[in-house]
């Protein structure tokens, strides 16, 4: 009988450059604010293609490096990773390289090989991305408590010697703040928060991401009660009574009663975490208006 080629065994180990590199593109990712999945071997028996040690990394983009013995398993694993990625969570998984064959606790995979390998998959990189639109005094104070929680955090705003002032962010962009939206777009399930200092700017990002129809996991509008009202009538008027405003949360914050710009930036920041953890019950800023088109005075 004839091996099947994507059965036959790699080398036990990496070579040193081997290793480096792709260790040097797990920086390159980091630095990009990629997040990224690192497969390693860390368990074989019978007949596999490849050794314990093994690695693949695996960014969002879907590019890899390394290798955790090709074929089958490594088509699953570059899926498996991607879905992971998105939820932003690690674990370990056991695989049968054989096609039908039912072994409790592990995955049946179309080889031919007849042995096990277990793979465990490590997330690596930040809680979640943040777009600050407005570096102004609430928009610096903001920086610094994310930037305490491993968040990706860029800064957008339009005036250059305001956008100096923000020494934490991992990217700051000179640009007008709808155009980022327009020209770089919004990475899925990101946090927007939306502080400019004009309510036109603000008017024109939050219609930017509702006309791209983009999914972040959160928005929120700084704002009062009186600019609320403004903006949602206008906004039903312009998409429609439909529009979905689940993820919208203005005003902005937690109901903490503080208004400095450091006491608005915690209230924030513990509304992006009770968000990111899906914590329910909390007393929002945020107004029944933004769902409901009949409380929009």
């Amino acid at each position: 009988m004839t091996e099947d080629s994507s059965c036959l065994s790699t080398m036990s180990g990496y070579r040193r450059d081997d290793m480096i590199g792709l260790y040097e593109e797990l920086i390159k990712m980091k630095d990009a604010g990629e997040p990224a999945m690192m497969v390693t071997v860390v368990e074989m028996t019978g007949n596999t293609p490849v050794a314990v040690g093994k690695k693949m990394l695996v960014g969002e983009s879907g590019t890899t490096f390394g290798t955790v013995g090709g074929g089958a398993i490594e088509l699953f694993a570059t899926n498996k990773c991607k879905e992971l990625i998105k939820k932003r969570v690690s674990m370990t998984e056991k695989y049968v390289l054989n096609e039908g064959k039912i072994v409790e606790n592990a995955q049946s995979l179309p080889m031919a090989c007849g042995g096990a390998v277990t793979l465990f998959y490590e997330y690596i990189g930040v809680r979640g991305h943040i777009y600050i639109f407005g570096a102004g005094h609430v928009g610096q104070a903001l920086t610094k408590v994310l930037k305490t929680m491993n968040f990706y955090v860029t800064v957008i705003d339009a005036r250059e010697g305001i956008l100096e002032l923000v020494e934490e962010a991992d990217r700051t962009v000179l640009s007008s703040y709808a155009e980022f939206v327009d020209k770089e777009g919004l990475r899925e399930q990101s946090y927007i928060i939306v502080c400019t200092p004009s309510h036109k700017n603000d008017y024109n990002v939050v219609n930017k991401v509702l006309e791209l129809n983009l999914k972040p996991k959160y928005m929120g509008m700084l704002c009062s009660e009186v600019k609320l009202r403004s903006f949602m009538g206008k906004t039903f008027e312009r998409f429609g009574e439909d529009i979905d405003l689940s993820y919208f949360y203005s005003p902005i914050g937690l109901d903490t009663g503080g208004d400095s710009p450091a006491e608005i930036a915690i209230s924030i920041s513990s509304e992006i975490l009770a968000v990111s953890y899906d914590r329910t019950g909390h007393c929002h800023m945020r107004r029944d208006a933004i769902i409901d088109k009949n409380k929009v005075e």
